[in-house]
């Protein structure tokens, strides 16, 4: 598979503190990458660089070809590159609709010269309702449609930050732990809607995840990361009976 993501030697330095060090990898388009490693082991950090939201101390970030380094974040998501979040990032007094129409590119509605003539973008506007309520019921939440985000499940706002992120029209997706804090059999159910948007759409997802009973069962190659560097990478099963990652997680 073609890399869709290629990361070049990222380094985030906090004055002394070197959160990601030297970290190099790729992910290729069409696949499920998991991204795991123990609490401080700089798995967020490396997300936030990815997206732009924290700059980078050196390194480069190559995206479909092209080098994103220092671009901002509102540029990386038009490229292409959307992101979920370890505690749901919702506007909770906002229904469920709502919610899942803020990510739409290029709103006729939303330029000054156009804003004022209805008629030119209603359409527009009512095709843009109808493709959130199908990303919404492609994560089982079109029932949910007309209730607050405040009003979900812990469960239901990962699911409703996935048919946000969905309606941005990403190419590659990174979650942050889309499954914690979320009882076990909805957990399994999220990892299923996320295997089923890269087989029916060919998103691509690169995701950091605790729980790794269940994404073993989902990701097609994984990357650990300890104190900031990558302690090891290959298969679920190589992963698995892989020592030094037993030790640091297991204390085998």
């Amino acid at each position: 598979m073609t890399p869709l993501l290629k990361l070049h030697n990222l380094r985030k330095d906090y004055g002394g503190l070197r959160a990601v060090d030297d970290v190099s990898l790729a992910v290729p388009e069409g696949a499920i990458i998991g991204l795991i490693g123990p609490n401080g082991s700089g798995k967020s950090t490396l997300i936030n660089l990815i997206c732009g939201s924290t700059d980078l101390t050196s390194g480069r970030v190559v995206y479909d070809g092209d080098d994103i380094s220092g671009m901002r974040p509102d540029e990386i998501f038009q490229l292409g590159i959307a992101r979920g979040y370890q505690e749901p990032s919702l506007y909770f007094k906002m229904t469920a609709l709502d919610n899942a129409l803020l990510p739409v590119k290029n709103q006729r509605g939303e330029k000054p010269w156009y804003a004022p003539l209805w008629r030119s973008w209603q359409n527009e506007e009512a095709q843009h309702a109808k493709a959130a309520r199908d990303a919404l019921e492609q994560v089982q939440l079109l029932q949910q449609y007309d209730r607050l985000a405040s009003d979900l499940s812990g469960g239901q706002m990962k699911l409703l930050e996935i048919a946000r992120a969905l309606m941005g029209q990403p190419k590659l997706l990174l979650l942050d732990e889309p499954t914690a804090g979320v009882a076990p059999t909805l957990a399994y159910e999220i990892f299923q809607q996320i295997a089923r948007l890269r087989d029916d759409h060919g998103i691509t997802f690169l995701i950091v995840e605790h729980r790794l009973e269940i994404l073993f069962d989902f990701a097609d190659y994984v990357y650990v990361m300890h104190l900031g560097k990558l302690l090891a990478q290959g298969s679920v099963d190589e992963i698995a009976s892989h020592a030094r990652v037993r030790e640091v997680y297991f204390g085998d």
